[in-house]
């Protein structure tokens, strides 16, 4: 037993008095899962001790490995129900891997203009709305995603115009997962929980008006009121509002591919452009709010959800969901949530304890500072779990 502690003892020494070397094998396995090459790893020991960390961290970065597993990992799970890392490759995953390489700011993530696809020269079959399978002829072919992604006009490659495209929240990917059922609001709640860490049921707020809360809710289920104004109206108050954003969008299962109707279509359950999902149900509570357009409003400005810290320079309001793709993205939770999620990849662990909580606070900041750069915000949690 004794032998057995003086082990332990000398083991967890030499873990807390980690030299410059082991600190960059160690940067380089948790940004890129693979050892680097002799070479890789003398320039990441250089500039450790040279006092530059960060360099260090950004040249693991430069490892194939870093976008065709580590951020395939990292982002896969936002693209599924199950939030399982295990689905192929697709359009939402492809486009947060380019996003990060080219740096482009995240807080645009739910808003831009902007899709990556595999480089016309491998002769892949070309980019449909419906159907998976350049994603999957990409992945399959074992490229570097570093070297092999381009940047595309998601409205180039869609039959979205400009105006209706939100990044990640109008790719194929997400509409297929979450906009296939019911009003949309799976589509809200997945992206309110992967992109700014937290679930409905964690910020229900009752205080807020319930004007838009739509026919559809009940009013009294199971035949008792206090369940809807105690529990269900809670969650609906903020979520409705906003949901409208994506009122003409629907996902069409038969075809494969977003549904969107655009300034002429009418939609012949509603006789206007709004889906005729957003109308189901109408019995259910006729009094209730009818959607009419794609107009949102933010009520978590105020009240107790004002803490996810809303951006004070925008109305909290507009239309469709580029719009509120650009009121989520610039919220304080939205930052910090993206620091938290690349802590917990390359720390291998959630932050846990009032240091860990300290440097949260701390990357968010610089993570804003630096225009939303995903590549500082890993450079940064790994080099703070690389072990002193």
């Amino acid at each position: 037993m004794q032998l057995f502690l003086l082990g332990l003892s000398c083991l967890l020494t030499m873990t807390a008095w980690a030299g410059e070397r082991e600190q960059a094998q160690r940067l380089h396995d948790r940004l890129a899962g693979v050892p680097p090459s002799a070479a890789i790893l003398d320039s990441m020991e250089a500039d450790i001790l040279a006092g530059y960390p960060i360099e260090a961290a950004k040249t693991a970065m430069k490892n194939d490995a870093f976008y065709n597993v580590t951020l395939k990992n990292y982002v896969t799970p936002w693209t599924n129900e199950e939030q399982t890392l295990f689905a192929p490759l697709n359009d939402y995953t492809a486009t947060v891997i380019g996003m990060i390489r080219d740096d482009v700011p995240f807080n645009e993530l739910l808003s831009i203009n902007r899709f990556y696809v595999g480089d016309p020269s491998l002769g892949l079959t070309p980019y449909s709305m419906t159907n998976n399978n350049h994603y999957e002829e990409l992945e399959a072919s074992g490229v570097s995603l570093q070297d092999e992604l381009v940047y595309v006009l998601q409205s180039d490659v869609t039959t979205l115009p400009a105006n209706a495209t939100a990044g990640v929240a109008t790719s194929r990917a997400n509409a297929k997962a979450f906009m296939t059922a019911g009003t949309n609001r799976a589509q809200f709640r997945f992206t309110i929980l992967n992109q700014l860490c937290t679930d409905l049921e964690q910020i229900k707020d009752n205080t807020r008006s319930y004007d838009r809360i739509t026919q559809d809710a009940s009013r009294s289920p199971g035949g008792d009121s206090r369940i809807f104004f105690n529990s269900c109206a809670g969650c609906h108050t903020g979520m409705d509002p906003m949901n409208q954003a994506f009122a003409y969008y629907d996902y069409d299962v038969a075809a494969g591919r977003i549904d969107y109707n655009g300034v002429n279509t009418i939609d012949p359950d509603t006789g206007s452009r709004v889906q005729g999902k957003y109308h189901i149900n109408a019995d259910n509570f006729k009094d209730g709010y009818i959607v009419v357009d794609d107009h949102w409003a933010n009520y978590w400005r105020e009240g107790q959800n004002s803490l996810l810290g809303w951006d004070i320079n925008r109305v909290g309001e507009g239309n469709g969901p580029k719009s509120l793709g650009e009121e989520l993205g610039n919220s304080e939770a939205f930052a910090k949530c993206q620091v938290k999620k690349s802590f917990k990849t390359v720390c291998f662990r959630a932050p846990i304890n009032s240091a860990d909580q300290a440097k949260v606070v701390a990357m968010t900041s610089s993570f804003k500072d630096s225009d939303y750069n995903m590549k500082q915000v890993f450079a940064e949690a790994a080099v703070y779990c690389m072990g002193d």
